[in-house]
């Protein structure tokens, strides 16, 4: 079935039918072509070259009485005004999934038919839009014809050029109708919605996992298939995402951004610093429906739930041994290696972990940071308590 066929509008039949557009070939078919005195172009009524005139006058006669924007074409002005007013006329037959313009609903057609017509003939890739194939080819030609008059800054195409102009002017033309948040750029708001609709459209061929982005996707993907693309130029660590990337340089860096509003300590990672504050509220918002115990973060519920089904999805490449956390794991496989990173640097002894470290370092600074809440004997180990109050006090 043709891709226009299955198009249904919420008003009624779509008035641009390609029976529509037959008769209207038929009529145009004898016409001679009209040229364009300013570049040449052939348009086969006086009325479509009337319309691209405007091109070269760079008249807009329409206003948007919402945000004061204008446009050469009534239709156009039509179209953008629901940005503001939210209608979404045509929607896909095979997910129900609604657009606000004809052809997003042709180019969305596509995923379900996998059609991508449009190829590179430089590299052979393909696209289900023209537009995107002419965008793709610039990498090719290296062309970047559209300058920003504020920055100077470079694009290959003019909605690049639009999309990067509002870092200047501040502008945010797409509202969310369910929490007034704003956007400088339509597919931040598409995204965004799907926070509201619960939608995942990218599915994940291997694992079934879903997603609501398509770079989210791909970053889980490279866990199936182990590559890791993005290198620490300080360290060589090979990373999945540019995001774990740059949480890692921060270890080289020291930088810290994410700064606790109650105590003024700082996290490197925004999800440290979430799961620091529960400290401060008390919140433990994740149940355990086997033990009835709580956590703080979502994390340590996945991990804690391990304990009843067993599950140990982390093995040694070694040995096979199986363990539930990834950071037991990787310190079990320096028993093999024999590496010992970690340094003292009293005494120059080294150690295969930053927790032996910690309390080999006791040594030294004579911290009994464990004391017993029976006599107030202080010790070094949690080990060397628990024998201490079982002999002593009979606990």
């Amino acid at each position: 079935m043709d891709i226009r066929d299955r198009i249904s509008q919420k008003e009624g039949p779509n008035p641009h039918s390609a029976s529509g557009e037959a008769k209207q070939h038929q009529k145009t078919k004898a016409k001679k072509p009209i040229n364009c005195s300013q570049c040449g172009k052939k348009f086969v009524c006086l009325s479509f070259l009337k319309r691209h005139e405007l091109v070269h006058t760079g008249e807009k006669t329409y206003h948007c009485s919402d945000c004061k924007k204008s446009f050469s074409q009534a239709g156009d002005l039509a179209m953008h005004q629901r940005v503001h007013t939210g209608e979404k006329p045509y929607y896909c037959s095979d997910c129900g999934h609604r657009f606000s313009r004809l052809q997003h609903l042709t180019r969305h057609y596509k995923i379900h038919t996998g059609e991508k017509p449009s190829h590179c003939t430089e590299c052979g890739s393909n696209f289900r839009a023209m537009s995107a194939l002419k965008s793709h080819q610039m990498l090719h030609t290296g062309e970047k014809r559209y300058g920003c008059s504020d920055c100077g800054k470079r694009f290959a195409t003019s909605g690049s050029l639009l999309s990067h102009k509002r870092i200047h002017t501040g502008e945010k033309p797409y509202h969310c109708s369910d929490s007034d948040k704003k956007f400088a750029q339509h597919y931040s708001l598409v995204v965004h919605q799907r926070w509201h609709t619960g939608e995942k459209p990218y599915r994940c061929p291997d694992c079934g996992k879903s997603f609501s982005q398509l770079s989210d996707l791909k970053t889980h993907q490279h866990i199936h298939t182990g590559e890791k693309p993005h290198y620490c130029s300080d360290c060589g660590k090979k990373c999945i995402s540019h995001h774990d990337l740059q949480s890692h340089q921060r270890i080289h860096t020291g930088e810290k951004p994410y700064h606790c509003s109650d105590c003024g300590k700082c996290f490197s990672q925004a999800s440290v610093l979430r799961s620091h504050k529960t400290i401060h509220t008390g919140e433990r918002p994740y149940h355990c429906s086997e033990s009835g115990m709580c956590f703080a973060t979502l994390s340590v519920l996945v991990v804690h739930k391990r304990v009843h089904t067993g599950e140990k999805p982390y093995h040694c490449t070694e040995c096979g041994l199986g363990f539930s956390q990834l950071g037991n794991a990787k310190k079990h496989q320096k028993v093999h290696t024999g590496e010992k990173q970690y340094s003292c640097p009293d005494c120059g002894k080294h150690c295969s972990t930053s927790q032996y470290l910690t309390l080999h370092h006791r040594a030294h600074t004579g911290e009994k940071p464990y004391h017993c809440s029976d006599c107030g004997r202080g010790f070094t180990f949690t080990s060397k308590l628990k024998e201490h109050q079982q002999n002593m006090h009979s606990v």
